[in-house]
């Protein structure tokens, strides 16, 4: 038999987290490796359970959903997060897809489809559920290039001239990381050098003030 599958549930709202954890555990394949209320804690905890997987909700205190996604894909790349939400709204599940996710499911589906979603992900394919696909379609490519707001903080620092080790310093994370990052932006943007990236900043108003600017 294979290793089974490491899953990590984060929700605030401890009788939906029990009750998915419940459903998980009746399968010989999954392993519930944490229960948690909030992103910080699954940033706290993320090195030290390593999940494959987590549920992730999108509204916790202290640090929600979609920071969190960030934050847990730029520390471990490999892990996949779905969103288990109970918002259906198109602009939320654009938003969970440009920070990373690659699920997105909604907290009254079948039990069944939740296992469904996780051997999807780990296959390297994105799920949506049912009630979701119709409503992020039209709109997917408009709203993938958009700059998460790990992406904008990025490209005001790069803005200003600072090299990759600089924006990793000032960000507290690796080189290796920044170097992702500005790709993606540069990709989303369809830009190819530095300067024009510098000249998106002051087109768009990114270099004026970082205040107003990281407000918008």
């Amino acid at each position: 038999m294979s290793r089974r599958i490491k899953v990590m549930i984060a929700d605030d709202h401890p009788m939906v987290a029990e009750g998915i954890q419940s459903i998980l555990e009746s399968y010989d394949d999954i392993e519930v490796v944490g229960v948690l209320s909030n992103g910080r804690e699954v940033i706290d905890q993320l090195e030290t359970l390593a999940p494959d997987v987590i549920l992730m909700d999108l509204n916790m205190p202290e640090l929600g959903g979609l920071s969190a996604t960030e934050i847990v894909l730029e520390r471990r790349p490999g892990t996949r997060v779905v969103i288990l939400t109970m918002h259906d709204n198109p602009e939320y599940i654009a938003s969970a897809l440009s920070h990373g996710a690659m699920g997105y499911l909604l907290k009254d589906v079948p039990t069944d489809e939740i296992k469904h979603a996780i051997d999807v992900v780990m296959g390297g394919e994105r799920y949506l559920c049912t009630g979701t696909q119709g409503s992020i379609a039209p709109k997917q490519d408009e709203t993938r290039e958009a700059l998460t707001d790990r992406e904008q903080t990025i490209l005001l620092q790069l803005a200003q001239g600072r090299s990759n080790k600089d924006v990793a310093q000032a960000l507290d994370i690796s080189v290796r990381t920044v170097e992702t990052h500005r790709k993606n932006i540069k990709r989303k943007l369809g830009i190819s050098s530095t300067a024009g990236l510098t000249r998106y900043a002051l087109e768009h108003g990114v270099l004026q003030g970082t205040g107003r600017a990281m407000g918008r």
